[in-house]
């Protein structure tokens, strides 16, 4: 062998023991760096609950937030802290710090969720109820005490059970159907299936968060049942009684009666303003708060003399008090009519819908004007009046 091949040859042997080689340096440094990165974005992501003190002497709790390099702060004004001054003040103050604390814990776990697309270990040890607060109390949409009040059997459902903080870890699909007996044995008529769409809404809500692996609303094999609970209705007669009687409140009182007339529910004549009026064409054009649809009505004498004066298109048709305010005046108001049926505020659309049909309007007519989305709905209705008539031909018989 001559030298330049013997040397060619040494070159060869070295290009393959050292090619490798490198390549495994590069790999694994490669490597390295990557596990840095992911511990330095670790590093750059926080959620610390601070404190700061008012000058009322109150405490408001806010959220400094650490990630992507940038910092925030998000205050939970919901969660102020009273300057305490006895033992039920020092209660409710323990008791909000816990919820702003599940808050921190949420937070951080919606980042870090976000950023490595999986459910965190803070979503597992996160208790249900008190997330649930934290919900609620963000929730600005006209059902929050419908909401509040599916939160409020949750806990009790879970108080009986000895499962008070239960976590979303540990939340599964058995638990949510004994839950859903739960509501079924505790409510009558629909209380049941409302309470349990709530609820169903804020699990729901904690999927979305990644609080949850799983979506355990996707395992449930049984429906909520139970039987709709007869709602009492006013005739016209009635309401002609009612409107002749005399009451606390005259802003109630158009309200409701109007309400009798047009089918509106509470939320939506609450917040009716004139500008969904048009007096010279008397037609009522109303997006319902509830379902999101639009109700296009033609208003007659009793609602034209009910409506008044027109105001600013801006300002409200009815100045009202509370729901619980005006049910109270109207319990009472009902009462001194010699009325004797259970009457609250829904009791006027279910009024409107059954005496529409019991005058013989047709099915489909009387759907619009109510802005169902389902002709199921009105099926109620049409019930109702059947009973009526049933009723009223029956005090026709005589004996032979």
């Amino acid at each position: 062998m001559s030298i330049p091949s013997f040397y060619f040859l040494l070159f060869d042997l070295i290009f393959a023991i050292t090619v490798p080689l490198l390549y495994l340096e590069v790999h694994y440094i490669h490597k390295f760096h990557t596990l840095e990165k992911r511990k330095s974005n670790q590093s750059q992501m926080s959620v610390t609950l601070r404190k700061r003190k008012n000058a009322d002497g109150t405490t408001s709790l806010r959220l400094d937030i650490f990630h992507n390099g940038q910092r925030s702060i998000e205050t939970l004004k919901n969660l102020q802290l009273a300057k305490p001054s006895n033992a039920l003040d020092r209660e409710l103050n323990k008791q909000r710090l816990q919820q702003a604390e599940v808050t921190a814990v949420t937070r951080a776990g919606e980042l870090e969720a976000n950023n490595y697309n999986m459910v965190t270990d803070a979503g597992k040890k996160t208790i249900i109820t008190a997330w649930m607060e934290s919900y609620v109390d963000g929730y600005m949409k006209k059902d929050k005490r419908n909401v509040q009040g599916a939160l409020n059997r949750f806990k009790a459902f879970l108080q009986e059970n000895g499962k008070a903080n239960l976590t979303f870890g540990n939340l599964n699909a058995l638990i949510i159907e004994d839950f859903i007996e739960f509501l079924e044995s505790g409510s009558t008529g629909e209380g049941a299936s409302s309470y349990y769409n709530r609820f169903r809404k804020m699990i729901r809500h904690a999927y979305r968060k990644r609080l949850l692996k799983e979506n355990p609303l996707e395992l449930i094999e049984r429906k909520v049942s139970g039987k709709a609970k007869k709602k009492d209705i006013l005739t016209l007669g009635e309401l002609a009684i009612l409107s002749h009687t005399q009451t606390e409140s005259s802003e109630v009182r158009r309200a409701f009666l109007f309400s009798c007339l047009t089918g509106l529910r509470w939320c939506d004549v609450k917040s009716l303003k004139w500008g969904s009026i048009d007096l010279k064409s008397r037609q009522m054009n109303v997006k319902q708060a509830k379902t999101g649809e639009d109700i296009f009505m033609n208003l007659n004498n009793t609602a034209i003399e009910l409506l008044g004066k027109a105001g600013k298109k801006e300002n409200e048709v009815f100045v009202l008090p509370s729901a619980n305010g005006a049910n109270k005046t109207l319990k009472a108001w009902v009462k001194r009519a010699g009325i004797q049926k259970a009457i609250t505020w829904h009791n006027a659309r279910h009024s409107f819908g059954t005496n529409l049909i019991y005058n013989e309007v047709d099915v489909l007519t009387a759907s619009k004007l109510l802005g169902h989305t389902s002709m199921k709905h009105t099926q109620r209705y049409v019930d109702a009046a059947n009973e009526m008539k049933e009723a009223a031909t029956n005090k026709l018989n005589f004996e032979l």
